[in-house]
């Protein structure tokens, strides 16, 4: 066990995974547990949050399991009642929760829109108007928000809803990171690439590969330069990087995650 974010409280939402194996918020629960955090874990299926808790005591840390939808203000502000209530403290928030609806402008739904919108991106707004002042009281905190590259690239499947909402992340994170500097509070985004985690399975299987889930995993590995896939712990130790005291004057910034496929030309 490491000691990075020893005496810590971690929120995370979306700390579990959308099916078999590791999705980002999972992977980032375990690992700020192992590196010494009490670890909320929050998530809108309450097996997922369990399991995910209960990997952390197996491995002898602490963590409590929270279900809850964060696209809804009221729910939001219950989760964080709680937490302060059960650990005092929130010094991390790591925001994970996210969904992909395929569609392009004139084929998605006003509905889908709306949907992914609320998910992505309004969640992040509600978790922080309820974090940051017991960030402010106690005289710092470090905020996390997982955004995609897709928020500043073309990544050939058409989900616009997807793509605004991803890039809205990062201008909504620079804007909290200079609002709250001069609090110690900081604010940073990570932008993973074509990544192989649990979440892209369903939505995207006919998009790449007409169903063939195989397929779909071969042809977005050979997208990628180094011929491969991430996965969600290069996510998640990206993650701990950023809160923890190493990224101390680290804020405002997009820490890319992509195995160098944002610098291909084509």
């Amino acid at each position: 066990m490491g000691e990075r974010l020893k005496d810590r409280v971690a929120l995370v939402v979306g700390a579990g995974s959308a099916g078999p194996g590791w999705g980002n918020g999972k992977a980032a629960a375990v690992l700020f547990a192992r590196e010494g955090a009490r670890v909320f874990c929050v998530d809108i299926n309450p097996a997922a949050a369990e399991e995910t808790a209960g990997l952390i005591a197996e491995e002898g840390g602490e963590a409590a399991a929270h279900r809850a939808d964060v696209s809804k203000a009221g729910e939001v502000a219950a989760l964080v009642a709680r937490c302060l209530e059960l650990y005092g403290r929130i010094d991390v928030l790591d925001n994970n929760v996210g969904i992909v609806e395929v569609g392009g402008p004139v084929e998605a739904s006003e509905e889908s829109w709306d949907r992914v919108m609320a998910v992505n991106l309004k969640s992040m707004f509600l978790t922080c108007k309820h974090v940051l002042p017991a960030m402010e009281r106690q005289g710092g905190g470090a905020i996390v928000n997982i955004g995609s590259v897709a928020g500043i690239r073309w990544l050939g499947v058409p989900y616009i809803s997807y793509h605004a909402s991803k890039g809205a992340v990062v201008s909504f994170t620079r804007a909290v990171a200079l609002e709250y500097a001069a609090k110690g509070i900081r604010a940073n985004a990570i932008l993973p690439g074509l990544m192989n985690t649990p979440m892209i399975v369903e939505p995207l299987k006919d998009a790449y590969a007409g169903g063939d889930v195989e397929k779909m995993l071969e042809v977005r590995a050979a997208q990628c330069p180094m011929g491969r896939m991430g996965d969600a712990w290069d996510v998640a130790h990206a993650a701990l990087f950023l809160a923890s005291d190493e990224a101390r004057y680290i804020t405002g910034t997009e820490l890319v995650v992509d195995g160098g496929i944002t610098a291909k030309v084509s």
